[in-house]
């Protein structure tokens, strides 16, 4: 199992995303993909690259519609109190919350803050997930993530080498993780997760 996903994971997803389309307001966005789980993405503005694979990634393979504060015109254009209502607004209005955690995103007061709002909004129905993204090249180790993101829920990819306690053989892909107090993984497919009941 990899637990930290690497930079540019998702690179092969990149192309024709445009991340504009990934900013529209969400009242607009439920408008035009009606029937389709919509996806706030918490991500430091640095993290273009590796977000817009991610985005490809999860609007190609599971046909969701991702949403994007960095790119929404109706953000104020100098970050203040109406910044951080409107993404308030924004996360509630989504289905589902997903941190990018790269190493920036973990050290980001505004991205920590879209944490634990999201948290407010959509752990008890768990409907949040992290996903660990470290440097490309770097070991496990070197990555940043804080204590406290091992509470939630975290995407990672199986091989298909990796067994359920019952002693079949997990199917190769992305899953939703969740570790209890024993450490004991309990996964279920991205595909399923990123449904809405």
């Amino acid at each position: 199992m990899k637990r930290i996903l690497e930079s540019g994971q998702f690179s092969n997803y990149r192309e024709g995303v445009s991340l504009d389309s990934a900013s529209m307001e969400v009242a607009n966005l439920y408008k035009s993909y009606f029937g389709k789980t919509t996806v706030f993405i918490s991500h430091k503005h640095d993290d273009l690259e590796d977000l817009s694979g991610l985005i490809g990634f999860l609007e190609k393979n599971y046909n969701v519609k991702a949403y994007i504060d960095s790119k929404d015109s109706s953000m104020p254009s100098v970050t203040s109190g109406v910044t951080a209502s409107k993404i308030k607004e924004r996360i509630r209005q989504c289905d589902k919350f997903i941190l990018l955690a790269t190493d920036g995103a973990v050290e980001s007061k505004w991205c920590n803050w879209e944490l634990g709002y999201g948290d407010s909004q959509k752990f008890s129905s768990k409907d949040i997930a992290i996903l660990p993204l470290k440097r490309k090249g770097y070991s496990d180790s070197s990555y940043k993530g804080n204590e406290y993101m091992q509470i939630y829920p975290y995407i990672s990819f199986y091989e298909g080498n990796e067994t359920y306690t019952t002693g079949g053989y997990v199917n190769r892909g992305y899953y939703v993780v969740t570790d209890d107090e024993k450490g004991v993984h309990n996964i279920i497919p991205l595909e399923n997760w990123l449904k809405v009941d």
